[in-house]
Protein backbone atom coordinates (compact mmCIF):
# COMPACT_ATOMS: atom_id res chain seq x y z
CA UNK A 1 0.00 0.00 0.00
CA UNK A 2 1.34 3.54 -1.04
CA UNK A 3 1.21 6.63 0.75
CA UNK A 4 -1.24 9.44 -0.46
CA UNK A 5 0.18 12.18 -2.14
CA UNK A 6 -1.04 15.65 -1.01
CA UNK A 7 -1.47 17.35 -4.36
CA UNK A 8 -1.46 21.43 -4.59
CA UNK A 9 -4.00 22.09 -7.49
CA UNK A 10 -3.95 25.40 -7.70
CA UNK A 11 -4.87 28.50 -10.47
CA UNK A 12 -2.35 31.63 -9.96
CA UNK A 13 -2.54 34.68 -12.38
CA UNK A 14 1.03 35.48 -14.42
CA UNK A 15 2.07 37.61 -11.72
CA UNK A 16 1.87 34.79 -8.72
CA UNK A 17 -1.35 35.55 -6.96
CA UNK A 18 -4.06 32.97 -5.94
CA UNK A 19 -6.97 35.89 -5.41
CA UNK A 20 -7.19 39.24 -6.05
CA UNK A 21 -6.78 42.29 -3.78
CA UNK A 22 -10.83 42.00 -2.72
CA UNK A 23 -10.46 37.72 -2.73
CA UNK A 24 -11.37 37.82 -6.28
CA UNK A 25 -11.14 34.66 -8.03
CA UNK A 26 -13.59 35.31 -11.12
CA UNK A 27 -10.11 35.40 -13.66
CA UNK A 28 -10.17 31.67 -13.22
CA UNK A 29 -10.80 29.93 -16.14
CA UNK A 30 -12.15 25.89 -16.34
CA UNK A 31 -11.53 24.44 -20.10
CA UNK A 32 -13.42 21.22 -20.91
CA UNK A 33 -9.59 20.11 -22.26
CA UNK A 34 -8.62 20.72 -18.89
CA UNK A 35 -9.61 17.27 -17.94
CA UNK A 36 -10.46 18.67 -14.45
CA UNK A 37 -12.97 15.52 -13.56
CA UNK A 38 -9.26 13.64 -14.70
CA UNK A 39 -8.17 14.69 -11.30
CA UNK A 40 -10.64 14.24 -9.65
CA UNK A 41 -11.04 10.79 -9.87
CA UNK A 42 -7.58 10.44 -8.56
CA UNK A 43 -8.19 11.98 -5.20
CA UNK A 44 -10.26 10.54 -2.94
CA UNK A 45 -9.84 13.44 0.07
CA UNK A 46 -9.61 16.54 0.15
CA UNK A 47 -8.26 19.72 2.42
CA UNK A 48 -10.00 23.20 3.34
CA UNK A 49 -9.21 25.15 5.39
CA UNK A 50 -12.50 26.47 7.59
CA UNK A 51 -13.36 29.80 5.75
CA UNK A 52 -12.82 27.90 2.34
CA UNK A 53 -14.62 25.16 3.43
CA UNK A 54 -17.46 27.51 4.50
CA UNK A 55 -17.38 28.91 0.75
CA UNK A 56 -17.11 25.94 -1.37
CA UNK A 57 -17.39 22.63 0.79
CA UNK A 58 -21.06 22.21 0.38
CA UNK A 59 -21.33 24.41 -2.48
CA UNK A 60 -24.54 23.81 -4.86
CA UNK A 61 -24.35 25.21 -7.98
CA UNK A 62 -27.70 27.18 -9.76
CA UNK A 63 -30.17 24.93 -10.96
CA UNK A 64 -29.82 26.04 -14.24
CA UNK A 65 -26.18 25.17 -14.51
CA UNK A 66 -24.93 22.52 -16.77
CA UNK A 67 -24.88 19.03 -16.65
CA UNK A 68 -20.57 19.08 -16.60
CA UNK A 69 -20.91 22.10 -13.12
CA UNK A 70 -23.80 19.44 -11.48
CA UNK A 71 -21.25 16.76 -12.00
CA UNK A 72 -18.35 18.36 -11.03
CA UNK A 73 -19.87 19.90 -7.53
CA UNK A 74 -21.21 15.97 -7.27
CA UNK A 75 -17.66 14.56 -7.46
CA UNK A 76 -16.20 17.24 -5.57
CA UNK A 77 -18.80 16.38 -2.70
CA UNK A 78 -18.38 12.02 -2.93
CA UNK A 79 -14.93 12.96 -1.36
CA UNK A 80 -13.32 12.97 1.79
CA UNK A 81 -13.41 16.05 3.71
CA UNK A 82 -11.44 17.27 6.31
CA UNK A 83 -11.10 20.93 7.48
CA UNK A 84 -8.30 22.50 9.36
CA UNK A 85 -9.96 25.04 11.47
CA UNK A 86 -9.05 25.97 15.36
CA UNK A 87 -13.04 25.91 15.64
CA UNK A 88 -14.46 22.61 16.99
CA UNK A 89 -17.40 21.95 15.38
CA UNK A 90 -19.50 19.09 14.33
CA UNK A 91 -20.44 18.68 10.89
CA UNK A 92 -21.81 15.19 8.86
CA UNK A 93 -19.89 15.83 5.65
CA UNK A 94 -17.08 16.76 7.03
CA UNK A 95 -14.14 15.88 9.58
CA UNK A 96 -12.77 19.11 11.45
CA UNK A 97 -9.60 18.97 12.67
CA UNK A 98 -7.87 21.25 15.43
CA UNK A 99 -5.12 19.80 16.99
CA UNK A 100 -1.73 17.45 16.31
CA UNK A 101 -2.42 18.52 12.96
CA UNK A 102 0.92 17.08 11.56
CA UNK A 103 0.24 13.38 13.40
CA UNK A 104 -3.53 13.70 11.68
CA UNK A 105 -1.93 14.47 8.27
CA UNK A 106 0.04 11.34 8.90
CA UNK A 107 -2.06 9.34 9.75
CA UNK A 108 -4.97 9.82 6.68
CA UNK A 109 -1.73 9.80 4.31
CA UNK A 110 -0.92 6.45 5.21
CA UNK A 111 -4.97 5.20 4.84
CA UNK A 112 -3.88 4.28 1.24
CA UNK A 113 -6.53 4.96 -1.82
CA UNK A 114 -6.06 8.03 -4.04
CA UNK A 115 -3.96 11.43 -3.66
CA UNK A 116 -5.51 14.26 -1.40
CA UNK A 117 -6.24 17.42 -2.66
CA UNK A 118 -5.04 20.35 -0.71
CA UNK A 119 -7.90 23.27 -1.35
CA UNK A 120 -7.40 25.63 0.46
CA UNK A 121 -7.22 28.59 1.87
CA UNK A 122 -4.29 30.90 1.35
CA UNK A 123 -3.32 30.52 5.25
CA UNK A 124 -3.74 26.62 5.02
CA UNK A 125 -1.83 26.39 2.05
CA UNK A 126 0.85 28.78 3.24
CA UNK A 127 1.19 26.59 6.54
CA UNK A 128 1.44 23.16 3.79
CA UNK A 129 4.70 24.94 1.90
CA UNK A 130 6.03 26.26 5.16
CA UNK A 131 5.98 22.69 6.93
CA UNK A 132 6.86 21.03 3.19
CA UNK A 133 3.75 19.14 3.54
CA UNK A 134 3.12 19.35 -0.44
CA UNK A 135 4.01 16.45 -2.65
CA UNK A 136 2.97 17.54 -5.64
CA UNK A 137 2.86 21.14 -7.07
CA UNK A 138 -0.29 21.50 -9.68
CA UNK A 139 -0.06 24.81 -10.77
CA UNK A 140 -2.56 26.56 -13.46
CA UNK A 141 -0.72 29.64 -14.45
CA UNK A 142 -3.54 32.14 -16.15
CA UNK A 143 -2.94 34.30 -18.86
CA UNK A 144 -3.89 37.41 -16.41
CA UNK A 145 -1.78 39.99 -14.30
CA UNK A 146 -3.39 40.88 -10.93
CA UNK A 147 -1.25 43.36 -9.96
CA UNK A 148 -2.23 42.96 -6.32
CA UNK A 149 -3.64 40.26 -4.41
CA UNK A 150 -2.64 37.46 -2.08
CA UNK A 151 0.32 35.49 -3.44
CA UNK A 152 0.97 32.22 -3.54
CA UNK A 153 4.54 32.31 -2.25
CA UNK A 154 5.22 34.46 0.80
CA UNK A 155 6.66 34.55 4.03
CA UNK A 156 9.23 31.66 3.17
CA UNK A 157 12.07 30.66 5.31
CA UNK A 158 13.53 28.79 2.84
CA UNK A 159 14.02 27.97 -0.80
CA UNK A 160 11.95 25.18 -2.18
CA UNK A 161 13.52 23.29 -4.49
CA UNK A 162 11.24 21.70 -7.70
CA UNK A 163 11.69 19.36 -10.33
CA UNK A 164 9.41 19.42 -13.26
CA UNK A 165 7.33 16.55 -13.97
CA UNK A 166 5.00 17.65 -16.32
CA UNK A 167 3.45 20.26 -18.37
CA UNK A 168 -0.14 20.91 -20.22
CA UNK A 169 -1.28 23.89 -22.54
CA UNK A 170 -5.04 24.47 -22.88
CA UNK A 171 -6.33 26.29 -25.32
CA UNK A 172 -7.33 29.07 -23.56
CA UNK A 173 -3.66 29.90 -22.55
CA UNK A 174 -3.56 28.85 -19.08
CA UNK A 175 -0.29 26.71 -18.46
CA UNK A 176 -0.37 23.82 -16.54
CA UNK A 177 3.15 23.25 -14.07
CA UNK A 178 3.34 20.10 -12.32
CA UNK A 179 6.57 20.22 -10.13
CA UNK A 180 7.39 17.78 -7.12
CA UNK A 181 9.95 19.28 -4.38
CA UNK A 182 13.56 18.09 -4.52
CA UNK A 183 16.06 17.71 -1.08
CA UNK A 184 18.91 19.97 -1.95
CA UNK A 185 20.14 20.93 -5.49
CA UNK A 186 20.35 18.13 -8.61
Amino acid sequence: MSEKKIILDLAVSLDGFIEGKNGEIDWCIMDEDMDFNGFLSGIDTIFYGRVSYDSWGNYVPEADASEAEQKLWDAVHSKNKYVFSSQKREDDRAVFINSNFEEKIAEIKQEGGKNIWLYGGASLIKTFIQSNAIDVYRISVHPVVLGSGKPLFEDLKERINLKLIDTNVFKSGVVQLIYEPISGIE
